[in-house]
Formats: structure tokens, sequence, C-alpha cells
């Protein structure tokens, strides 16, 4: 065994090894440094804010989306390759637990034992959501049995496309991919199912026997362990749900030599509803992290009730491919700079008909038009410069080595999808400008409206641009490094590493996109504005989703 562990390691590149320890200091790194020092009343809202890190880190490593076609045997003679099954699968089921055990390792410790204050250790039984602990169980038993079933069916070749009478005078089109037998895939499926439900009670004993966070009293770090396991149990039930869709999209495919060419995966819809059931299911809220002063009176302003559901539907928003790419594999997959600028568009356009319904329910043309002092901060305003540079020159050095290699060009698609997401843009943009002021009783109300608009408009633009700009290194850089095996070039490492860099680049994105209005200004507040200028009012905490 260890020389067969000694053979792998020395065949896989060294930044295939290093990824994931590199991976998982970053984001320890980045979990601690969000609760380090901080003390006093601020502490309560800012282990709510690290718990809520913890949930977004370990979404962004459950997506199972490069996994879909596990199993699946392309066309001959296609750009497509099948997909490296056990790596695809091992990612997403190890990450979000990864992220989980990270961040419960991130969290200052307190000096005395769990139990220590009331004279007993707190059990899991006591802390687990039990609705959502049932629900995530019937969703595991269900992919289990979809598991099952799958590794009872046989496997199909490949069959180019070709038309066949189908008796009626009309012609049947059949052929396409094939598909492995199912019982090599479900190996995979439930050895990753299984490595996942022992992942899951881990973490939860874990969650439940840490020692209490140090600065919070006992109640309250309670609560926080059932906020970070409602966050781990929603994770996990949608990565047990994809893997049921995927044994689904295996199950669906007809034989091509006979069978028609279209299908459809009931398993797909499933995991989409489970998704929609996973994202409303909201944690409860760690008492004190809401901070209570003008929610009184910023609810009684309609319009603030409006922008703060602004940016819940900007969140479901993003999702508009996802059922596409359920429903019918291929369709916007095998073009993700295209699924990024979609989703980025779908956002933009949620904020321009905001700023409509604004404008037509609430705007008057008897006062003057507030814009703010500040609209953007300064460190969102260089978030959106460094994604653009970064996309740029991603752009380049990908053009320039497909031209050099004379292999299919990739980036043309990239460039002219952030072009349209950077049109769409300025949509937005002109319509807070342009509409008509709010009257409200709280001042500064309408500089506030426009603010958060624009807040959430370069936001959208610069996670679009780091995604974008990941996707490209993630997709063209395997390609060009294969064009160019290993040797004396010294683009070799570089090519090597590409991936690497792309999917920080798309995690950046991500987080990017999920940065509260005002998120970004809190810390580096200096001094009180002047007397007559009118500043934004603070909305970000009307709702868990007002983002």
């Amino acid at each position: 065994m260890p020389a067969a562990m000694t053979a792998v390691l020395s065949d896989a590149p060294p930044v295939a090894v290093l990824w994931p320890f590199l991976l998982a200091g970053g984001a320890y790194l980045l979990l601690r440094s969000l609760i380090r020092g901080v003390r006093g009343p601020d502490f309560t809202a800012e282990a709510s804010r690290h718990a809520f890190c913890i949930g977004v880190i370990g979404w962004l490593g459950s997506s199972l989306l490069p996994a879909a076609n596990a199993g699946i045997l392309p066309l001959p003679g296609s750009w497509s390759v099948p997909v490296d099954i056990a790596p695809a699968l091992a990612w997403p089921v190890l990450g979000c637990l990864a992220a989980h055990v990270l961040g419960q390792l991130s969290y200052p410790k307190a000096r005395v034992q769990p139990g220590k204050l009331t004279g007993k250790v707190s059990r899991v039984r006591d802390l687990l959501p039990r609705p959502l602990a049932w629900t995530v169980t019937v969703i595991f038993g269900l992919s289990a049995a979809q598991v099952v079933w799958t590794s009872t069916l046989p496997g199909f070749a490949p069959h180019p496309y070709w038309s066949r009478p189908d008796g009626g005078g009309d012609y049947a089109t059949v052929g396409g991919e094939g598909r492995i037998p199912g019982v090599q895939l479900a190996m995979y499926l439930g050895g990753a199912l299984f490595v996942l439900v022992l992942g899951t009670l881990a973490v939860l004993l874990l969650i439940s026997r840490r020692r209490p966070v140090d600065g919070l009293a006992f109640g309250l770090d309670a609560l926080l362990r059932t906020i970070t396991m409602n966050r781990l149990l929603r994770t996990v039930a949608t990565v047990a749900s994809g893997l049921a869709a995927i044994a689904g999209n295996h199950a669906a495919r007809t034989d091509p030599a006979t069978g028609p060419a279209n299908w459809f995966n009931p398993a797909g819809a499933l995991n989409l509803g489970v998704l929609l059931l996973m994202l409303f299911w909201s944690p409860p809220r760690l008492t004190g992290a809401q901070p209570r002063r003008g929610r009184a009176a910023n609810r009684e302003e309609p319009v603030m009730r409006l922008s703060v559901s602004i940016g819940a539907v900007m969140g479901l928003a993003a999702f508009v491919p996802v059922p596409a790419a359920i429903l019918v594999p291929g369709a916007v997959t095998g073009h993700p700079a295209l699924l990024v600028a979609v989703s980025a568009a779908a956002a933009l356009a949620v904020v321009s008909l905001g700023e409509l319904l604004v404008h037509r329910n609430y705007g008057t043309t008897d006062e003057p038009r507030h814009w703010p002092r500040q609209p953007v901060s300064p460190v969102l305003a260089c978030t959106l410069v460094a994604a653009a540079t970064v996309l740029m020159a991603a752009v380049f050095l990908v053009a320039w080595r497909q031209v050099e290699l004379g292999v299919e060009q990739s980036w043309p698609v990239t460039a002219w999808t952030s072009a349209g997401v950077l049109l769409v843009s300025g949509f937005p943009l002109l319509l807070a400008r342009r509409r008509s002021s709010v009257p409200g009783t709280v001042p500064g109300l309408d500089a506030a409206l426009r603010a958060i608009t624009v807040h959430r408009v370069v936001r959208t633009l610069a996670a679009c641009l780091a995604v974008q700009a990941g996707v490209l290194l993630i997709g063209a850089g395997p390609k060009l490094h294969s064009a160019s095996p290993l040797g004396p070039e010294p683009w070799d490492f570089a090519w090597q590493a590409a991936p690497g860099v792309g999917a920080v680049l798309a995690a950046a994105g991500v987080v990017v996109a999920v940065i509260p209005v005002g998120g970004t200004a809190q810390r580096g507040a200096s001094g009180p504005p002047p007397a007559k200028d009118l500043q934004p009012v603070d909305l970000r905490r009307e709702h868990p989703n007002a983002i």
C-alpha cells in the first residue's frame, strides 16, 4: 500500500496534490479572520456573520455540476470526454464537509469544556432541528433507492445520430450518447453517498462536542450550534439529491441504437425541488445579531420593504440557468461563460424591474433627485477594477495560447458574453439616475435607494467578471496543457495550474456576489458625515436574504 500510494503521488502533478491543502488553509484563515479580535456587543453579530460564511463556503464546495454527465459515454469524434467520476464526486462531498469542519475549528475556544456551566454535555439530539433532520433523512433514503435502481440497468455504446421510418410515413431520429453499466456508476454514487452520511454524522458530533465559543453565553452558543447544523443538513441534502439526479440522468438515457433521441430526467426535476426547499428553509436567528436601531422606522416605509425584497429575488434570479441545465443537459452547461452571463443578466434585470416599480409606485416629480455622496464603496470599486483587469488578462493569455497551438478558440464566447453583461448593467444604472425622487419620513431615503441599486449593479458586474475569468481558465487550461505535454516549455507549469487559479477566481466571484449592501463600508467608517449631507439608510438587516 505505501508503494502504491507513492506511485500515485509521484505521477500526480504537484498542484493537484497541494491544491486541497492550500484551499483548506485559505478557507480556515478567512473564517478565522472574520471573528478574530472581536469582543463586546458586536461579537454576537460577528458570530452570526461567521456562521453565514461557513454556510456559503460549504455551499460553494458542494456543486455537482462537473459530475452531471457522470457515466455518460460521448459520441465518437466529439470534443466531449468522459467524466472522471471519482474526483468529480469527491470534491463536492468532501468539500462541503470540510468547510463545516474548518468553520468549527476557526471559532475562538473558551477555556471551559462543554457542559461545565450546566453540568451536562450537549447532545446532538438536543441541538438538532428535528423537522429538517427527518426531511434530510427521507432525501437520503430516496437517493439511495435511486442509486440501487440504477445499479440494475445495462450499459449502451454511443451511436451516431441517424433517421429511420417510424411506420407512420415520417422519420424518427435515433442515436446519441451511450452510458456505462449501471452497476459501475452505482459503485461510485453509493460510495459517495455512504461517505456523505458518515461525514455528516461526524460533523454533527463535532458541532455538539466542540468547546463553547469564547464570548457567547451558553444559550447563544447552543443556538449557534443549531444554526450550524441547519446549514450543514441543508447542504448535504442538496448533495444527496444531486447524486440521485446524476443516477437519474444515467437511467433516463435510452438505447441510442433503438430508442428515441429525446429523454427526460424526473430525478433532476426533484433535485430542483430540493434545492428550492433547502433555499427557503432558513435557520433561526442568533439573538442579538441583528441591530435594532431604526428597524421600526424602516418597516413603516413600503418602498424599503420593496428594496429589501429585490435583494432576495436577485438571489433566485441567479439560478435561472439551473432548470435548463438539469432538465436539458448541454443546453447551457456546454458553454459555462453563457451560463454565467445569463445568471448575471437575470439578476440585473431584477434590479432594473425594481427601479421601474419604485419609479411607478413611489416616485414623485415634486422633489429634486438626491444622488448619494458615495454610491459605491472604494473597496467594491477596486474589486470591480481588479475583476475586469484579471478577465482581460485571462482572455489575452488564453487567446494567444490557442492561436499559437491552432486549437479550438473558446475565448470569444467569454469576451462577447462579458461585453453583453457590461452593456446590460448600464440599464439599471440609467434607471437609478433618471427615475423620480422618492419622498419619505426617513432622511436620505431617496439617496439610499439609489446607492443600494448602484451597489447591487457593481457587485453583480464584479462577480460576473471574476467568475468569467475563472471558468475560462478552468475550461481552457487542461486543453491547452494537454495540447502541450510536459516538457521544456516555460508555460507548462502555468497551464497546469490554470484550473486551480480559475477555481479560486470563480469562488471569489461568488463570494463577491453575496456581499451585503453596505457590508464593505462597515469596518471602515470614519466619523459622522456632514449634517446637510443626507446619507443612505441601512437596509441590510431587514431580511435574511436582503443582499
